[in-house]
């Protein structure tokens, strides 16, 4: 008994998670057709003429909210004894009950801590099939009613749309992964989805053609708004016309705003080019509207433009898409080139163009996506086709994204890499931040540098401060420094630096590394001498003309034993026990540790520590600025370390 009760708990709590998940879809699909049903009630209580009862009401509830879902309607009774259909969906009916059906996938694939979580399948399996009953038992009640829907059309589009809103809640749950792919899926495939590189690419193309349909979207808009504002008193006189009661223009209006979306598409398909049917045999395009428009009497439809050719305010419509192309390729950049990474990060240009056209594929399948119900038949006649097509426009929004877009990204990312500083900066940025590691001396070596570096270029900016004034009584930036080649000073090799003959500085200094290409060279800087104030002669170099090296190093007190003694205790500290705990030495004795296997005695500034001989540039270098007698003074053996 106690080895199987946890199986029966866990059985049950499983089997109670599905029953959950179930109860989710139902109370979705619910609170939508509610909602809809309670607006329709008061529309219908507040009519001074209504038509039926509120059982008539109630259906005709019911066939709107299964219309939201993408299901085709029939009206019976019309004056021609034939049933007409209703094929165009107000899309904006269709948010509330995806969003439902979207969260309640969501909160049953990831319910509250302390609750039973059923598996991803067994919660989409679960809420869909809690939504699609409620959806079963709306299409058997709307059959008596004044719209009913074709059950033709409920196993497709209804099915599919509940189903992919479940999926998408899912999804969502799990944090959107972008794999890993099914077993079934084909091996090549399984192991592109599971490389990082190819999430980034996809990530990106998603974002930037969801932002291509939202641009194409607006403008649409925006083109109706326009439309609408030049034929304003056509729009009112359609309004005040189809009620004369309060009651009956709001339910107008509602039906209007429920059709804003639909206008916007209409407006979107209108600027790429395919335009839109306004019956059998009319179409409007930029070029002008062909044939005798069969125009039901709606506010909206006074946005149609004039019968006959069109002008330059018609074709003025097509700078919706190219503003479409134009932000995919902006946003595309964005992710190719940012501005706040290393240069050797930034796409190729075949990566580019490869993400833009994915980009504008995305772009042109969620066009179409939306453009296929938001146009259908209004009846049998004339209205038998109405609004924009939905194989034409997809692959027009498809071709203006495509062929604005990628050359626009290409040269986005070109103008991007070019930048005067932008490269420059980010390659910095990354040398400073990734440092080549040393693999013979560990992480102990790298902290030692690092400390010597901080250590001697504090103590070095303090001396040097308020020294380098100009004859003008301008202020010049402070000397080039060796140990820093980012910082504009590159070098040659087999010399202390640009500009800086050998002879000057010994072969002690070390020749570092040359600068990046696109490092900007400082302002030349000129430097006094130690004591008489005197300035060194200007040498000609790579960083120009009026390049001037410092020459001598003053004789400040922070070269008196204190300081030097401050100093050799915080290296010691940083160096991670590689240097030995003795005193530090005098500035005397660092120009004398001389020989090649004792070479890190100069680089500690005198003392009798052994490092290896792969430390003799720093060491004599620092010996040379500790005591001014090894290096360029020359009067010790430490310069032949």
């Amino acid at each position: 008994m106690t080895q199987r009760a946890p199986q029966v708990t866990a059985d049950r709590n499983r089997t109670l998670a599905l029953v959950s998940a179930l109860l989710r879809g139902v109370v979705a699909a619910g609170l939508g057709l509610g909602a809809l049903a309670v607006l329709v009630v008061v529309v219908w209580i507040s009519s001074p003429y209504p038509d039926s009862g509120p059982d008539g009401a109630l259906r005709a509830a019911a066939g709107i909210w299964l219309l939201a879902h993408g299901a085709g309607l029939v009206r019976p009774d019309t004056l021609s004894g034939v049933p007409a259909p209703v094929g165009v969906v107000p899309l904006l009916l269709a948010v509330g009950p995806l969003w439902l059906t979207h969260r309640a996938a969501r909160d049953a694939a990831d319910p509250e801590e302390g609750s039973a979580a059923p598996s991803r399948a067994g919660a989409f399996c679960a809420v869909t099939a809690g939504y699609l009953l409620v959806v079963a038992g709306a299409a058997a009640y709307a059959r008596g009613g004044a719209l009913r829907a074709d059950p033709e059309t409920l196993a497709f589009p209804v099915v599919l749309v509940v189903a992919g809103a479940a999926a998408a809640g899912v999804w969502t749950a799990a944090g959107r992964p972008l794999g890993p792919l099914p077993s079934w899926s084909p091996p090549a495939l399984q192991e592109a989805v599971a490389r990082t590189l190819f999430r980034d690419r996809a990530e990106a193309a998603c974002r930037s053609a969801a932002v291509g349909v939202a641009v194409l979207l607006g403008g649409g808009a925006l083109l109706v708004a326009v439309a609408l504002g030049r034929n304003a008193a056509a729009a009112q006189d359609a309004f005040l016309g189809l009620a004369g009661d309060w009651a009956g223009r709001v339910a107008v209006l509602l039906l209007a705003v429920a059709l804003v979306p639909n206008a916007a598409l209409w407006g979107a398909s209108y600027g790429l080019g395919p335009g839109f049917a306004l019956g059998m045999g009319a179409t409007a395009t930029p070029l002008g509207l062909d044939g005798v428009p069969a125009v039901p009497r709606f506010p909206l439809l006074a946005a149609v433009p004039e019968p006959g050719p069109g002008s330059w305010p018609n074709w003025a419509a097509a700078a919706v898409p190219v503003a479409a192309a134009l932000a995919v390729a902006w946003f595309t950049v964005r992710r190719a080139a940012p501005a706040d990474a290393p240069r050797a990060q930034a796409w190729s240009w075949r990566e580019t163009a490869r993400v833009t056209l994915l980009a504008a594929l995305g772009c042109g399948l969620g066009t179409a996506l939306l453009a296929a119900p938001a146009g259908g038949p209004l009846g049998t006649g004339e209205l038998s086709a109405f609004g924009p097509v939905w194989w034409l426009t997809g692959p027009a929004a498809l071709a203006w994204t495509a062929v604005i877009g990628v050359p626009a990204a290409l040269l986005m990312r070109l103008w991007r890499l070019r930048t005067p500083g932008w490269a420059w900066r980010g390659d910095v940025t990354g040398a400073r931040d990734s440092p080549a590691p040393d693999a013979d001396a560990g992480d102990g070596r790298a902290a030692y540098e690092e400390a010597f570096e901080d250590e001697f270029e504090g103590a070095y900016e303090g001396a040097y401060e308020g020294a380098y004034e100009e004859d003008g009584g301008g202020t010049a930036g402070p000397p080039r420094r060796w140990w820093a080649p980012w910082r504009g000073r590159g070098a040659a090799d087999g010399d202390g630096g640009p500009g800086v003959p050998a002879d000057s500085v010994g072969p002690s200094v070390p020749s570092p590394a040359k600068a990046p290409a696109k490092a900007p060279a400082k302002a030349p800087a000129r430097v006094p001498g130690a004591a008489s104030g005197t300035q060194p002669a200007t040498v000609a170099g790579p960083a120009g003309a009026g390049f001037e090296p410092y020459d001598f190093l003053p004789t400040d007190p922070w070269h008196e034993k204190g300081a030097r003694e401050t100093r050799w205790a915080s290296l010691q500290r940083s160096s991670g026990g590689l240097m030995a705990d003795f005193p530090a030495g005098t500035a005397g004795t660092a120009g004398t540790a001389g020989t090649a296997g004792t070479a890190g005695t100069a680089g500690t500034a005198g003392s009798g520590v052994g490092r290896t001989a792969r430390d003799a540039d720093d060491a004599d270098a620092y010996a040379e600025d500790a005591g001014g007698a090894g290096g360029r003074g020359g009067d010790g053996p430490g310069a032949t370390s």
